[in-house]
């Protein structure tokens, strides 16, 4: 069993910034690759980003490349996402996910592929 648990979220002007992360707890977390999603209101959820397990890939979805940051702390069982130049866009609810994979190649973008998830944390961007 896996517990994942996300905090960072909140209310933010356009333009600016917050981090998000997630601690994660029951599993050898340094071997699973790890993911964020996000979901809209009225909207289907969509891929963030995703970094392996190593942390030395990492992929984001095009509308956030170069605003987001996505990395991992295997000694503290953390992954976090730096939002950076936000968006009214960016409103959504932000889930951490793991990978059901483990030591997969790379990273994956597809929803299916992870089997645990966090509770999610809501951001608000004001235009």
């Amino acid at each position: 069993q896996v517990q994942l648990l996300e905090s960072g979220g909140g209310l933010v002007q356009a333009g600016g910034s917050l981090r998000l992360s997630c601690a994660a707890s029951g599993r050898t977390f340094s071997t699973y690759p790890m993911g964020w999603f996000r979901q809209a209101p009225g909207k289907e959820s969509e891929f963030v980003a995703a970094i392996s397990w190593s942390g030395g890939t990492a992929v984001y979805a095009t509308s956030v490349k170069d605003r987001f940051i996505i990395s991992r702390d295997n000694a503290k069982n953390t992954v976090d996402l730096q939002m950076n130049s936000l968006k009214p866009e960016d409103t959504a609810v932000y889930y951490c996910a793991a990978d059901s994979l483990q030591a997969r190649p790379g990273v994956t973008t597809l929803e299916y592929e992870y089997n645990y998830w966090g509770q999610g944390t809501q951001v608000t961007v004001s235009s």
